[in-house]
């Protein structure tokens, strides 16, 4: 295989290995959003499922336990989220927005409890070579939740919660009770994509290690319109941007050049579509 094959080979499971954590992160924003919750906390989410999943692979030893707390955690917050947002009809920018500090503040507090060390945890069991079965997993996440939104009576009242959710219960149905379970289901997904950050790609939590995904799974969203398979593709192309930092190292660029190049990306792509894009017409209204 000559350079010009290595180097493409390596870029494509590099953009594989970095958008994972993205398309976990950007399906949880649109079904959150689909029902008509703006999800800002997708950061804290994950932050969240990555910390819990070292938390609990450190002691149990069990890699899969850490994965399945890691995605409770974020479920937690998803849940919480949801009932801020509808019971209790709080502002859904500032109720993310709240749930991201809590989730830093707390991990970065929850670390010295844990691992007696501030900064970084110690390492911890991890999936090593089988992280490509969360790899699948997220592209089997996509069609999954195409599949639920587009295909199934659930999936059109969350749909229509997100559009008008008074002929939702105008039909007698409950929205409020349909957008925390969406929400909850994201903060899962989100959680499942810390995770993978923790205990997937790496074997440890540190302080910083989200590094604003959660906010470019978001653009994600936009990006890919509300749908699945959309924020899909968009999470794989901001992906790939993170992939070039990497692939492009010895390239003579700054490196501070090369880590901003997900987040231009992701600026570039929201600009190129300001006023083209519609989100559910109900998003980040309260009901």
């Amino acid at each position: 295989m000559n350079d010009a094959a290595s180097v493409v080979m390596l870029i494509v499971s590099l953009t594989l290995i970095k958008a994972t954590p993205l398309i976990y992160a950007a399906l949880a924003g649109v079904i959150s959003e689909r029902s008509g919750v703006i999800n800002i906390g997708l950061e804290g989410m994950m932050v969240a499922g990555a910390f819990t999943a070292v938390a609990v692979s450190g002691p149990t030893g069990s890699v899969v336990l850490g994965i399945i707390a890691g995605i409770i955690a974020g479920a937690l917050f998803g849940l919480f989220l949801g009932i801020l947002a509808t019971k209790f009809r709080v502002d859904q920018i500032v109720a993310g927005t709240g749930i991201n500090l809590i989730a830093i503040g707390g991990a970065a507090f929850a670390l010295v409890l844990v691992f007696g060390q501030p900064g970084a945890s110690k390492e911890v069991p991890s999936l090593e070579g089988a992280s490509w079965i969360l790899i699948a997993l997220a592209f089997a996440s996509a069609a999954g939740l195409h599949g639920l939104l587009y295909y199934t009576p659930w999936g059109l009242r969350v749909r229509a919660c997100g559009e008008n959710p008074h002929a939702v219960a105008a039909a007698g149905l409950n929205p409020l009770r349909t957008r925390i379970i969406a929400v909850t289901i994201g903060g899962a997904l989100a959680g499942l994509g810390g995770a993978y950050l923790s205990v997937g790609e790496l074997n440890l939590y540190s302080d910083g290690m989200v590094a604003g995904r959660g906010f470019i799974a978001l653009a994600a969203v936009i990006f890919g319109r509300w749908t699945p398979f959309g924020a899909t593709g968009a999470a794989i192309f901001f992906g790939l941007f993170e992939a070039l930092q990497f692939a492009l190292q010895r390239s003579g660029i700054p490196n501070e050049a090369m880590q901003a190049l997900p987040y231009i990306a992701a600026l570039v792509a929201l600009a190129g579509l300001t006023g083209r894009v519609r989100a559910p017409a109900a998003d980040g209204v309260p009901y």
